[in-house]
């Protein structure tokens, strides 16, 4: 599936005692290039139509390199897998050129009302097929 980019400069508050980002800000950004990618393929209102809501079953994250403050970071994030109720985001972040981490998400599908798993809607899916850069 098409991928979706974000670009930012590291912010000061995510600088650990270490000097480097804290690796809680990898799990914060991968929620938050998740949700800008939502909103830019319109995935919101598919399965707000369909009466479906995601929610988070799993993060990975393998750090390659340390960023720091004032480092431009750009996270590409797209939709791996995907099974009947379950989809893998995956993510790439890089500073420059160089891949500085890597991760995964596996969301699960839930009916709104029952708050059970539930089929993703074949409308929800073609929302992410179209390109979103």
């Amino acid at each position: 599936m098409p991928h979706h980019s974000w670009t930012f400069d590291v912010p000061a508050q995510v600088i650990d005692l270490h000097g480097h980002v804290n690796n809680v800000a990898y799990v914060q950004w991968m929620q938050d290039a998740a949700v800008r990618h939502t909103k830019a393929v319109s995935g919101d209102i598919a399965a707000d139509s369909a009466g479906v809501i995601w929610v988070a079953r799993s993060h990975e994250i393998e750090y390659l390199r340390p960023l720091f403050e004032g480092d431009t970071l750009r996270i590409e994030t797209w939709i791996g897998d995907v099974q009947r109720a379950t989809s893998e985001r995956r993510y790439t972040f890089f500073c420059g050129d160089r891949e500085v981490a890597r991760g995964r998400t596996k969301w699960v599908c839930l009916d709104k009302v029952s708050g059970r798993p539930r089929a993703i809607p074949d409308d929800v899916i073609a929302a992410y097929q179209e390109d979103s850069k």
